[in-house]
């Protein structure tokens, strides 16, 4: 790793189209966690991959799945290493919010707390929202906390899906 320092992230991974290459969604969740493997990066740790059904006009299921990585890259560098991920795979981010694609790969959290600039904040400013990357998320880091709530995410988890 490139030097000294390592900052660990929690990324989400969601897929809800085909891709010539790597196959179906769950293949290409896959596929993207050897891809950031190959970056300056380890995998630590890798949830189950779950369906949930999408937000917005897309009319097929997410495969969706959380990973906890180390790296040296700081936030900007990793933002713009996991796009070059998600073109890579056949993403493009012109057209409707929220339509099919290929590969998204989120920064959902850090150990350096709050992050913000004009592209990226951290946490991610909806995932506390989100069963599908609470769920994945809970299950391999639920003791990491929410640096604006103070919520760990088995707890964030557990009040978005009590009945």
């Amino acid at each position: 790793m490139r030097g000294h320092l390592s900052h660990r992230y929690l990324i989400a991974l969601g897929s809800n189209r085909r891709h010539v290459r790597h196959g179906g969604a769950r293949r290409i969740i896959t596929a993207a966690l050897a891809a950031i493997g190959a970056l300056d990066a380890r995998v630590l740790a890798v949830s189950p991959t779950m369906t949930s059904r999408p937000l917005g006009p897309s009319q097929r299921d997410y495969a969706n799945a959380a990973a906890v990585i180390e790296t040296a890259l700081r936030p900007r560098e990793l933002l713009r290493e996991l796009q070059r991920i998600e073109l890579d795979f056949g993403r493009r981010r012109r057209g409707r919010r929220w339509s099919a694609r290929t590969l998204d790969l989120d920064i959902v959290l850090w150990d350096g707390g709050v992050f913000s600039d004009d592209a990226l904040a951290i946490p991610h400013p909806h995932f506390r929202e989100r069963d599908f990357v609470l769920g994945p998320a809970a299950a391999i880091a639920g003791r990491w906390r929410d640096p604006v709530t103070g919520l760990s995410l088995a707890h964030l988890h557990a009040r978005l899906t009590k009945p």
